[in-house]
């Protein structure tokens, strides 16, 4: 049964992206409002598909953590699930994405057009000025960053790896970090087509204040997520009865 949801859920996915990647095409010729506004109502579609189908539902905790102006959230990457939320997460989001899906037809002239944000992970120092140089765009037409730590999605039990991309714009943004811990790897698959119902839990953590040396910052940020993350999955095992 698991298997059937998972595939039904994975064509509601391709059809519903398929027709909204092509219908919303004018979109592309006006402002960057409604362009975010599709990719929005594009999140909540497939966050509803999910729920129906597949019988993944989420819960936040910690919302009054997020503030409502300019911030820089740091979430834990586990699922193609988390990069879908994050658009419904927070308000207007300027998400940090490697620049090879900006190259991907459709997908990546949304992202473009929303002005998410994109790194060039092969670039070394230049890559991280220019991240800093889109996020200062960011935070000047008051919009929340977005950043996975990690870079790519990481298996639950798996070591983190965080880069240095979060520390860059924590330290030349001066604007609080909110550390977020999930366990979306739990329920949707990270490189399989499993979708296991049951609750997804998004704990946005209390924030860590601007002016801390980048070492320092890096050492709280990741004493925060991990924990965290640790306790999520130890959760979702229990809920899932593994």
């Amino acid at each position: 049964m698991i298997a059937l949801r998972s595939l039904l859920f994975q064509i509601f996915l391709y059809t519903t992206s398929a027709v909204m990647t092509l219908g919303c095409l004018p979109l592309l010729v006006l402002p960057r409002r409604y362009t975010a506004s599709a990719i929005n109502l594009w999140s909540k579609l497939q966050l509803w598909g999910a729920a129906a189908i597949t019988g993944i539902t989420y819960e936040i905790r910690g919302a009054e953590n997020l503030p409502d102006g300019p911030c820089l959230i740091a979430s834990k990457h586990q699922s193609m699930w988390d990069t879908i939320f994050w658009a419904v997460g927070a308000k207007d989001p300027a998400i940090v994405l490697k620049k090879e899906l900006t190259y991907v037809p459709l997908y990546g002239w949304y992202a473009m057009k929303a002005a998410m944000i994109s790194i060039d992970r092969g670039s070394g120092s230049s890559a991280i000025r220019k991240l800093v140089r889109q996020g200062k765009r960011a935070i000047a037409n008051g919009r929340p960053i977005m950043i996975f730590p990690e870079g790519s999605r990481m298996a639950p039990d798996a070591d983190p790896q965080y880069k240095p991309g979060v520390a860059a714009l924590y330290t030349q943004l001066d604007i609080p970090c909110i550390p977020v811990a999930l366990n979306s790897g739990m329920f949707w698959a990270r490189r399989a087509l499993k979708r296991q119902s049951g609750t997804i839990v998004v704990d946005i953590l209390p924030p860590i204040p601007p002016g801390l040396k980048r070492r320092e910052f890096m050492a709280q940020l990741e004493a925060a997520i991990e924990p965290a993350t640790d306790k999520l999955v130890a959760d979702a095992r229990t809920q899932i009865g593994i």
